[in-house]
């Protein structure tokens, strides 16, 4: 067994308040192996090559991809396991090549459903919940509208959805999506039948989309909506540390089944 390695693969923003919640999410993950950051575009000096150089020059031979994104059904999974070699023939048209790596590579999920996930979204909730027997949940995702993804960030929304139901028994539960675009459409059907409509946004930072776009979308609507997304929360540290843990015990153990 080599030198492992964690490599936390974000998307980028050309705003540094955005890299500082990230890197202060990847500072506080508590593994005992070398942790590296490298993001798609929009930070110079930091791409997803230069994680890899900066692990494999510290003598890693298995690194762990961690990508930090809020669903499986992002393009972006694809574009990133097809860069990394994971992925024979990619089902998006992508700008890139695949990377010159030496260490052998393992790719965990993205954020999708997982129970730590859910507990932010539950802590979110809790905030703006007053009577939840009485009120309507409504999470709302980037979404797609292509086939196969589309499915994905439905399947895992629902997932999410379910278990805020079960732990804190909203009357209803509903899932909207930017692309395709059915966010208003959701949030009017609710308000017609409920008093009190919760909406969550399932985003890694806070940003364009939920200062600006998911505002837009529920503007003249009487909704208690935050804007709170999953940075900074501490438990982003552990999701991380989390899945680089099954991954772990999935490369000793082949009978673990492994993304």
């Amino acid at each position: 067994m080599g030198k492992r390695g964690i490599l936390v693969i974000a998307h980028g923003s050309s705003k540094p308040e955005w890299v500082q919640l990230v890197d202060e999410a990847v500072s506080r993950v508590e593994v005992d192996l070398p942790v590296a950051t490298g993001f798609l575009e929009m930070v110079e000096g930091r791409t997803i090559l230069d994680g890899i150089r900066a692990l494999e020059t510290a003598g890693v031979t298995e690194i762990i991809a961690v990508p930090l994104f809020v669903s499986s059904g992002s393009t972006h999974i694809v574009e990133i396991g097809y860069y990394l070699g994971l992925v024979s023939e990619p089902q998006i048209e992508t700008e890139g090549e695949r990377l010159p790596i030496k260490a052998q590579v393992r790719m965990t999920d993205a954020m999708d459903d997982h129970p730590l996930i859910a507990e932010i979204l539950l802590e979110r909730a809790r905030e703006l919940s007053e009577q939840p027997q009485q009120e309507a949940l409504l999470l709302v995702g980037h979404g797609s509208e292509l086939p196969g993804f589309k499915e994905k960030w439905e399947n895992s929304m629902n997932s999410l959805a379910r278990q805020l139901q079960e732990k804190m028994g909203f009357r209803k539960t509903a899932c909207a999506t930017l692309h395709p675009d059915s966010v208003r459409e959701k949030a009017e059907a609710l308000r017609r039948t409920f008093s009190r409509v919760i909406v969550l946004p399932l985003f890694l930072s806070e940003g364009y989309f939920t200062r600006k776009v998911v505002p837009g979308r529920l503007q003249g609507l009487d909704v208690q909506y935050s804007g709170k997304t999953y940075l900074p929360h501490p438990l982003i540290s552990r999701w991380i540390a989390s899945v680089v843990k099954e991954q772990k015990a999935a490369a000793e153990n082949p009978t673990i089944p492994s993304v």
